[in-house]
């Protein structure tokens, strides 16, 4: 394996940064006689590899979306070196034997950690409970479980999941939103759907799953986490569960920290997203709730879909975006650029807060002796998104024509340079 000497790097907190690549691992010095690729880094960032807890992976089954390879790809050009991957697969990851497929297929690649992300319940179906246990004893070690896509919405199945992963410091990540209020909902419920004509999904049918849960995981006292929050109250219903000791996190995407319910007058398909945009004073409330904490994290939510899937009629299309190209930019734009947080702020969000929610050994941090897995950035670089070059095997972004601050330069995972930005428009995979 390659040893690397990577200097004149500024860290998060702006102070110049020299490490040592040795055997994987961050080494304080290399050893004698070794002669390492010596990287000049001036005028770049390093900083400790992203870690997604929301990843859409779409194999097995869904392979015309996404693999778990091209997923990969995308990962790393957008400087994560961990991903976890979603379990509505076909079949659903459900089991142990599905859930050590999507494990087995990340380690053979080798570009990022691919954790497996189990489903609550079996085939999603929101009824009687998966193998939780199983899938956690599995060679995956899964310790977060998600029907995502799908509201565990009965009460006491959702009791009993948290009552049972708490036997092994699991998790539970709910899609917080109540089935019968969003029946063929189409967008967020307000001014411009009703001018519009599509059906709206009232922020209410998120809110109400959100205040239900977290009194249920104060009840059991186990790990409860909020996928995807997009509404100022579910942010204030977070907020004030955290003030009473609840053991709650909560994420944020990228899209909902800059797109509103506006984008939905052009019908482009390619803005309907579960759960939806939302209002602009959601937006602002969401970054208030990033910033100081309340929201733990940043997470993609990368939905990939074919063409076929996106281009079509809005009420007919599918819902979902990819994102993980695209995520550090948005999210070092709308929170960084803005004044609203520090670069060091926005790393404890998308990359130590991840790693210690979901247990992830080996990420969040550059620290001697634990895996290299690093990524440097150009904050000074911008780049301008074009969906054909994307890494991702769908092209179904939002951002398309766009702009973008912060260029990813080169990702190390476990010490090897698996993705390297040889131009403003991409990079090639070493």
């Amino acid at each position: 394996m390659n040893t690397w000497k990577i200097e004149n790097a500024k860290n998060s907190l702006g102070e110049l940064q020299q490490i040592f690549i040795s055997e994987g691992l961050v080494v304080q010095a290399l050893p004698t006689g070794s002669q390492p690729t010596v990287i000049n880094a001036e005028g770049l960032h390093i900083l400790p590899g992203f870690v997604d807890l929301h990843t859409h992976l779409r194999e097995p089954g869904r392979e015309d979306a996404e693999t778990v390879l091209t997923g990969s790809q995308a990962a790393v050009a957008g400087g994560f070196t961990a991903i976890s991957a979603m379990p509505n697969t076909l079949p659903v990851a459900d089991t142990a034997g599905v859930v050590e497929q999507v494990f087995r297929l990340g380690k053979s690649h080798g570009l990022c950690d691919v954790y497996p992300i189990g489903a609550v319940t079996i085939d999603q179906k929101g009824t009687h409970l998966a193998e939780l246990s199983a899938m956690n004893q599995s060679e995956a070690r899964v310790r977060i479980f998600s029907d995502d896509g799908h509201c565990v919405s009965d009460p006491l199945v959702m009791r009993r999941a948290l009552e049972y992963v708490k036997t092994f410091d699991g998790l539970i990540a709910q899609h917080a939103q109540d089935p019968r209020l969003t029946e063929n909902s189409q967008m967020n419920e307000g001014e411009i759907s009703a001018r519009l004509g599509l059906k709206g999904w009232p922020a209410v049918a998120e809110e109400a799953i959100i205040a239900r849960d977290v009194l249920l995981a104060e009840h059991v006292d186990s790990r409860l986490h909020i996928c995807h929050l997009t509404t100022a109250g579910g942010v204030e219903i977070v907020r004030r569960a955290k003030e009473r000791g609840i053991k709650v996190t909560a994420e944020v995407t990228p899209h909902h920290l800059l797109l509103t319910d506006e984008k939905a007058e052009s019908y482009d398909p390619v803005f309907k997203v579960n759960p939806p945009l939302r209002t602009n004073s959601d937006v602002i409330a969401l970054r208030e709730g990033l910033a100081d904490g309340t929201i733990d994290i940043i997470a993609t939510d990368h939905a990939p879909h074919p063409n076929e899937a996106k281009d079509c009629e809005w009420s007919a299309a599918a819902f979902g975006m990819v994102g993980l190209e695209t995520a550090f930019s948005i999210a070092y734009l709308t929170m960084v650029q803005s004044g609203l947080m520090t670069l060091a702020d926005l790393v404890n969000r998308m990359s130590s807060s991840p790693a210690r929610i979901g247990r992830y050994a080996g990420h969040g941090e550059i620290r001697v002796n634990s895996p290299a897995n690093v990524v440097l950035v150009d904050l000074a670089a911008t780049w301008h998104v074009e969906r054909e070059h994307l890494h991702s095997k769908s092209k179904n972004t939002p951002f398309h024509g766009m702009e973008l601050p912060g260029v990813i330069k080169k990702t190390f995972h476990n010490g090897a340079l698996v993705y390297e930005n040889l131009d403003s428009r991409g990079g090639v995979k070493k």
